[in-house]
């Protein structure tokens, strides 16, 4: 059996619609949408609104992590938007709906996908033909294997579109129970795995994930969330815990066989 395991799209479908070549299945772990790329900042949705100058602004203020000035340069030039008759929702979804329906397009059959911290779940249902099986808090085999799947991201000053409480988190976690292959979006809470040696600080990572990590001892964790991390596998007693890489930038899926 062979899998191709992808997370952080962001945007990538020429790349992703390859992804699953050579493969049994592609499993995709969130981060569809690109909202704004910090290694070029005329892509993604808002420099398509606002333009590279501001995207650059709003990159350098997060990176320095002055997220106060970053969250008054995003009010401002959304109520310039706002003045001008443009509703930020109905922008924002049209966007978004639009890189969904061609990065959708380019799933495979079959895919597994969960939802990163940057994605709108309730949008999926629109864009998921047939083929796409999304699991979040759930649990399916796959080649005689169990996988479980928690999508999402915990809350953060960024605050992205689907990040949800510690405690509603956990109870995803629990739900799983014990797998073979524990497929998430986020990191669990472990300081190697959590630092973004690009961006220069920590991501949020999961304590209840490193808790079932240690309890139930799946054969892997897949994730990825954090695009450079200081270090992508780690080792937690009988797990192997994998970064799965920034598809984004490498258009190259990580290979899991047996």
């Amino acid at each position: 059996m062979r899998l191709h395991v992808v997370s952080d799209v962001h945007g990538n479908s020429q790349d992703l619609a390859r992804a699953g070549d050579g493969a049994d299945a592609l499993i995709c772990l969130g981060d569809l949408v690109l909202f704004l790329d910090y290694a070029d900042h005329g892509r993604g949705i808002f420099p398509d609104l606002f333009g590279a100058e501001n995207a650059g602004r709003l990159v350098a203020l997060r990176t320095a992590r002055r997220f106060d000035e970053a969250h008054a340069l995003g009010r401002r030039l959304w109520g310039e938007l706002d003045a001008a008759g443009h509703d930020r929702e109905t922008v924002i979804e049209s966007a978004v709906r639009k890189q969904y329906a061609e990065l959708f397009g380019a799933f495979p059959t079959p895919t597994y996908a969960t939802y990163g911290n940057v994605d709108i779940p309730r949008l999926w249902p629109e864009f998921a033909r047939e083929g796409t099986t999304v699991l979040d808090g759930r649990r399916i085999e796959i080649g005689g294997r169990v996988f479980g799947f928690v999508g999402g991201g915990l809350s953060t000053p960024m605050r992205t579109p689907y990040e949800i409480s510690d405690e509603e988190y956990a109870a995803k976690i629990e739900a799983v129970g014990e797998v073979d292959v524990l497929c998430t979006h986020i990191p669990p809470d472990v300081p190697e795995l959590c630092y973004d040696t690009v961006a220069r600080r920590f991501e949020r990572g999961s304590s209840a994930l490193l808790h079932a990590i240690r309890a139930t001892r799946p054969r892997y964790a897949l994730f990825g969330h954090v695009h450079q991390p200081l270090a992508r596998r780690v080792r937690i007693g009988g797990t192997e815990c994998v970064n799965v890489g920034h598809f984004n930038a490498t258009g190259t899926p990580y290979v899991l066989e047996w």
